[in-house]
């Protein structure tokens, strides 16, 4: 498979905008929390923590304390496999 130079350099500028474009907010008071724009639609970054936003809710307009609250009362994920038990 080959690709033209004009198609390779388009397919590495439309990657390079999509990147500029992901991170919605990010706020100065907790460097930790950051609202970015993903494959289905907006979602914030607590830590390693990845909420929700409730619908109709405006991405840029969100608050700090609204992100701390959604994500405080989203659950942690479950672990994808369980630990296996000891073999008798």
């Amino acid at each position: 498979m080959t690709v033209s130079e004009e198609r390779s350099i388009e397919i590495i500028e439309n990657k390079r905008k999509a990147e500029t474009e992901k991170l919605i907010k990010e706020f100065s008071d907790n460097s930790d929390v950051k609202i970015l724009n993903g494959k289905y639609g907006p979602y914030i970054v607590v830590g390693k923590k990845n909420v929700k936003i409730p619908k109709g809710n405006e991405p840029k307009e969100i608050t700090l304390e609204q992100c701390l609250e959604w994500a405080e009362a989203t659950p942690d994920k479950k672990p994808r496999f369980a630990p296996r038990g000891k073999k008798k």
